[in-house]
């Protein structure tokens, strides 16, 4: 059992910033992969960012050069910075994970408001 826990969330204007984080209660290095989705009401969530155990990484289109995901093993968190923010963005943000024996665990969600 992991648990993913997010905070970070809030109201913002747009061209303003919010830095995510997402808490594991195991090792974030175990894990095969790291993400960020969001999910719009009644949507399908969609996956905004990945990074791999090796630092890989993989961003959506629509947030590359804006968000930037980071991984701090002294608090063994994974963080996400956005920049740039957008009404677009607005959106309920998870952190998800994938274990080596392809087990799934996602977090409560984090909300993130963006005003225009």
């Amino acid at each position: 059992q992991v648990d993913l826990v997010e905070s970070g969330g809030g109201l913002v204007q747009a061209g303003g910033s919010l830095r995510l984080s997402c808490a594991a209660s195991g090792s974030i290095l175990s894990f095969s992969l790291m993400e960020w989705y969001r999910q719009p009401p009644g949507k399908q969530r969609e996956l905004v960012v990945s990074i791999r155990r090796d630092g890989t990484t993989n961003y959506v289109d629509s947030v590359k050069g804006r968000f930037t995901i980071s991984r701090d093993w002294t608090k063994n968190t994974v963080n996400l910075q956005m920049n740039s923010l957008k009404p677009e963005d607005t959106d309920l943000y998870y952190c998800h994970t994938e274990t080596p024996n392809g087990r799934n665990y996602w977090g409560q969600g984090t909300q993130v408001t963006v005003s225009s």
